[in-house]
C-alpha cells in the first residue's frame, strides 16, 4: 500500500507538472507565435492557454512601437557637401508571424535598413534642401523604409532626421551669407524710408509753394526752434516770399525801414 501511494503521489505530481508546462500567458501588448514539431501554427494571445508540452514553442512578440535609433554618419549631399546626419525611426510589428518566420532579428535588420536608406535619400538632395525641407525628406525616408520592411510585418510609423552636423568652414560661410542677407534688408528698409521721406517732403514743397502764408508760419517755427538752441550766432536768410508779404500788406515804404541784416543772435 505504501508503495501503491508514493507512486499515485509521483502521478499527480508529473501531471501537475505537465499541466502547468502546459499554460501560456501572453500581455496584452504581445502575441505568441506558436510552433509545433517545427511547423508554425499561428499566433495566440493576448490571455491564458493551453498547448502541447515538450512538441511546442511560442516565441513571444511585442507589438508595442519601439523608436529604432539611426547612429551619426557622414553622409555626400547632391552638390558634394559632406554632412554628419542621425536620425531616429519608429516601428511597430505588424504581422507577428511574419516577424519570427521572414527575418531573423527584425530590430537590428531594420536598423541598418535604416542607415543605407539615410544615407541613399540624403544623396539625392541639396544641402539648402536638406536644411529647409526636412518634413519632406522625412517622408521619403518613411516611404523607402516601409517598403522594405512591408515584407517583414514590420510597419514604420515616422522618421525623423534629428541633428544635420556641417563642416565648420561651411558653418562660416553660411554665417557670411546670414550677414549679408541682413546688410542688404536693412538696406532696402532705408532705400525705402528714404523714398516716402522724399515723396512726403515734395508734398510738402508744394503745398507751401501753393500758399506763401504756410511758408511764413513753417519760417517762423524754424527760427523759434533754434531759438530755444544754444547757438552762438545763427545767420538765417529772409525768404523773399515773406518780403513779398510785407510789400502787399503796408507798401514799399513799409518794408525799407524793417529790413536788417539776415543775422541774429539767439
Amino acid at each position: 500500500m505504501v508503495a501503491v501511494g508514493i507512486l499515485f503521489l509521483i502521478f499527480i505530481v508529473i501531471v501537475a507538472w505537465l499541466v502547468i508546462s502546459s499554460v501560456r500567458v501572453v500581455q496584452e501588448y504581445e502575441r505568441g507565435v506558436l510552433f509545433v514539431f517545427g511547423r508554425c501554427r499561428g499566433a495566440k494571445g493576448p490571455g491564458v492557454f493551453l498547448v502541447p508540452p515538450f512538441i511546442t514553442r511560442i516565441v513571444k512578440v511585442n507589438l508595442q512601437t519601439q523608436a529604432v535609433p539611426v547612429a551619426s554618419q557622414q553622409v555626400i549631399t547632391k552638390d558634394n557637401v559632406t554632412v554628419g546626419v542621425d536620425a531616429v525611426a519608429y516601428f511597430r510589428v505588424q504581422d507577428p508571424v511574419a516577424s519570427v518566420v521572414k527575418i531573423q532579428n527584425w530590430f537590428n535588420a531594420s536598423q541598418l535598413v535604416a542607415q543605407t536608406s539615410l544615407r541613399s535619400i540624403i544623396g539625392r538632395h541639396e544641402l539648402d534642401q536638406l536644411l529647409g525641407e526636412r518634413d519632406r525628406i522625412n517622408a521619403e525616408l518613411q516611404a523607402a523604409l516601409d517598403e522594405q520592411t512591408e515584407s517583414w510585418g514590420i510597419k514604420v510609423e515616422l522618421v525623423e532626421v534629428r541633428d544635420v552636423t556641417l563642416p565648420e568652414q561651411m558653418q562660416r560661410a553660411m554665417a557670411r551669407q546670414a550677414e549679408a542677407e541682413r546688410e542688404r534688408r536693412a538696406k532696402v528698409i532705408a532705400a525705402d524710408g528714404e523714398l516716402q521721406a522724399s515723396e512726403k517732403l515734395g508734398e510738402a514743397a508744394r503745398t507751401m509753394a501753393a500758399s506763401p502764408g504756410a511758408m511764413q508760419l513753417r519760417t517762423l517755427q524754424t527760427m523759434s526752434e533754434i531759438s530755444a538752441e544754444r547757438n552762438s550766432t545763427i545767420i538765417f536768410p529772409i525768404p523773399v516770399e515773406l518780403i513779398d508779404v510785407l510789400r502787399t500788406i503796408g507798401g514799399p515804404a513799409a518794408v525799407q525801414p524793417q529790413i536788417r541784416p539776415p543775422s541774429a543772435s539767439a
